[in-house]
């Protein structure tokens, strides 16, 4: 049932009109896929994920990107990994259930329908993971949803 609330597309991030990467999110992570450049050795790639920032790029060359995060993640259990020409990292959101707008702190942002879509996704997903009996791929929002981080108390923590 969780699997029906999963992010339905992945968002993309464009500069200049070139695709820099695709993103989603879960209430737990935030997830950021990149292309990699074609005939070059994996081992040439590098990312640095800190609380607020990250780093990735080739060895040797200016990083392709090197940003401050919209908010802090965990960096104990955040990694990347590369697969199929893509380069995946997994960003452990430091607050449970925060709705990101972006992963980058000020560029890309999505729009404020997106957010609110996001938000009562994300907000259903927490439903999901606090009621495993009950399935709510069906349910929908009339009007504002409330944060899925704060509402009636919070994330509960077991």
């Amino acid at each position: 049932m969780a699997d029906k609330l999963a992010p339905e597309k992945r968002h993309i991030f464009l500069h200049n009109g070139q695709k820099v990467f695709e993103w989603d999110q879960t209430l737990d992570e935030v997830n950021i896929y990149i292309n990699l450049p074609p005939k070059v050795n994996s081992k040439q790639f590098y990312c640095k994920i800190q609380s607020k920032h990250i780093e990735l790029g080739i060895k040797g060359n200016p990083p392709f990107l090197n940003h401050d995060l919209t908010s802090p993640v965990k960096t104990d259990s955040s990694f990347w990994t590369l697969e199929d020409d893509i380069m995946h990292i997994t960003l452990n959101k430091r607050d449970k259930g925060q709705t990101w707008a972006s992963p980058i702190l000020g560029q890309g942002q999505l729009d404020a329908y997106s957010t609110d879509l996001e938000q009562k996704r994300l907000m259903l997903q927490r439903f999901q993971e606090e009621n495993p009996g009950f399935d709510f791929s069906q349910a929908q929002f009339s009007g504002n949803c409330p944060d899925p981080r704060t509402f009636m108390g919070g994330i509960r923590s077991d």
